[in-house]
């Protein structure tokens, strides 16, 4: 089937499960003034982030194809892109952390296509263009950071997620939305910012997503590198905004060196940050990356992970100590007198993988209704299941055509007919089948022969447990779209006035020739009828002093009047200043 999105060698290896938060570039939707904000915000950044930021930014610029003058097309940069092995695609606002950090394991960037109005040139509470394209991609062209990042995704991918997560993202997302568009109420804001508030509030404790969800925030977003006295700034989140990259170099933002404990910090996507971590080099992060993955139910498996993925809601997979996969929705699990898992359920459909490939004949069709599985020793044998041969099996009955009765240590037995049974490669068996079959944990029925056929996984433990699907061709429907989408600005007849004034002034610079009278019909209309538009005002005084037409002198005094207005007033004086 064709994608609706263009394919390249770094995104063609997307599962298709990802393919549905991708969007089209609305680049046709950007005003005159959207580009404008970009080459002001672009043009500010290159000059105080020279300074500031980590050495690979200003390079990385150059490298993946990111321009000061124009907001970038995603098929421009993407031809940049792989030549560092990277790829851009173009997404609606904030997506689910799993399937956002999922594009990131297979190299991919997700780029939010909105850009930031101007009245939140400094800082968005949304992610938008500049934060995704002029933020993150100039940093990933440096090599070790670049593979801290897929890393980062790989690990994040499978981080299990509690069921307050979605509704926390869902939350945030809406709250972003409202923040950005300018025709929002001050009472549809006002109730979002209560929610996220509340459910900050009743999260309760963390989960796995939340923490390294942090630990992004606190590295790729908002991360600073260097010293603790002297750091220089790469996440994305600093780099993309000229208010924070300002403010968080002041005392009055503490700096903590970066550590593991940084998961349990949580932050606020809508406000400056009051804190930030410093990292005293690439190579630390993923120290701490590793750190961090040693704790999770990823690397631990047992009777917690399964707990997790239980509690979690979502689909999930547990693997066995012979390698075989279980993936599905977590409803139940049974817990032995020393604390580990006896017997465990899934509801729903359920795929059975090895080695993340799903096994023949054992996919969401077959096992529709749900799956279950024994974990654990036999009862009175020393001799695991799985690590006996073919002539052990045989001895203790577990062979083909034989009536069998299996009694393990926890108290889950297990009585039928032996049908086969399913190896892996190097001759592990992973499964035996059989029929007329009846499972019991005390006086609780677990499956009876009237269910059908009893495939019984064979593990002695469990060592992993992780969200999502082992084989990711297993489930079609992976991830949700969110139905909040990103509001389209309804412009006035006013703005868009005002927009086309932008546009004649941008063909004006980059025009051969301009005169001083084109520069001056500009700027009365300006006067007239756009009387709080600074940014424009400020494009003129360019064209303008680069001519030394006599114009400039009126635009400048122009400019000194509007400074009376606070909220831009420094915005004016920096422009003012990068032009002198």
């Amino acid at each position: 089937m064709e994608s609706h999105f263009e394919l390249n060698e770094i995104t063609k290896k997307l599962p298709k499960h990802l393919h549905k938060f991708v969007v089209k570039q609305p680049y046709n939707e950007y005003t005159a003034q959207n580009q404008a904000v970009w080459r002001y915000v672009m043009r500010m950044n290159v000059d105080y982030l020279g300074k500031v930021a980590h050495a690979s930014y200003l390079k990385g610029l150059e490298q993946t194809g990111v321009s000061v003058e124009n907001i970038p097309y995603m098929a421009g940069m993407n031809r940049i892109l792989k030549d560092i092995g990277w790829a851009a695609v173009s997404v609606d606002g904030f997506i689910p952390p799993n399937a956002f950090m999922e594009f990131q394991a297979y190299n991919v960037l997700v780029i939010a296509s909105d850009m930031r109005t101007i009245n939140h040139i400094e800082y968005t509470p949304a992610p938008d263009i500049i934060h995704e394209a002029a933020g993150h991609a100039p940093i990933i062209a440096n090599p070790e950071y670049s593979e801290y990042l897929r890393r980062f995704g790989e690990i994040g991918s499978k981080a299990i997620s509690s069921s307050k997560d979605y509704e926390m993202y869902e939350a945030i997302r809406l709250l972003s939305i409202l923040k950005e568009n300018p025709n929002s109420t001050e009472k549809e804001i006002n109730e979002a910012q209560e929610k996220v508030e509340w459910l900050q509030d009743n999260m309760g404790e963390l989960s796995e997503m939340a923490q390294i969800r942090n630990l992004h925030w606190w590295t790729v977003e908002y991360g600073l590198i260097g010293e603790l006295d002297d750091p220089k700034i790469y996440g994305a989140g600093l780099l993309s905004s000229i208010g924070e990259s300002m403010w968080c170099m002041k005392e009055e933002v503490k700096k903590v060196a970066y550590s593991v404990d940084a998961a349990n910090m949580s932050f606020d996507i809508t406000k400056p940050q009051p804190q930030l971590f410093v990292t005293p080099n690439f190579a630390h992060l993923s120290m701490v990356l590793n750190e961090f993955a040693n704790t999770m139910a990823l690397r631990t498996g047992g009777l917690k992970g399964v707990q997790k993925l239980i509690d979690s809601n979502n689909l999930g997979t547990i693997e066995l100590s012979t390698g075989i996969q279980v993936s599905g929705i977590f409803t139940n699990v049974i817990e032995d007198a020393k604390g580990k898992v006896a017997y465990m359920q899934t509801t729903g459909p359920t795929a059975l993988a090895n080695r993340d490939k799903e096994l023949i004949g054992h996919g969401i069709t077959y096992h529709a209704e749900g799956f279950g599985c024994p974990v654990g020793k036999l009862k009175g044998i020393n001799l695991h299941i799985e690590d006996m041969s073919p002539r052990d099996l045989k001895a203790y009955g577990i062979y083909e055509g034989e009536d069998l009765m299996l009694e393990f240590e926890s108290g889950v037995v297990v009585k039928g007919k032996v049908i086969t049974g399913t190896r892996d490669l190097r001759g592990k068996i992973l499964i035996v089948s059989l029929k007329n079959c009846t499972v019991t944990y005390k006086e609780q029925v677990l499956f009876q022969p009237a269910w059908g056929i009893y495939d019984m996984a064979i593990g002695k433990e469990v060592v992993s447990a992780y969200s999502g699907s082992a084989d990711v061709a297993s489930f079609e429907n992976l991830g949700k779209v969110s139905e909040t989408k990103t509001h389209k600005i309804a412009y006035t007849s006013s703005q868009k006035e005002l927009y086309r004034l932008y546009d004649e002034v941008r063909k004006m610079r980059n025009a051969a020739e301009v005169s001083e009278k084109e520069i001056s019909v500009v700027f009365t209309k300006l006067k007239n009828d756009f009387k709080e538009d600074w940014l424009l005002s400020l494009e003129l005084y360019e064209l303008a002093f680069k001519q030394n037409f006599k114009v400039k002198t009126e635009l400048k005094e122009y400019l000194t009047s509007l400074k009376s207005n606070k909220s831009y007033r420094t915005l004016i004086e920096n422009g003012l200043h990068l032009l002198s």
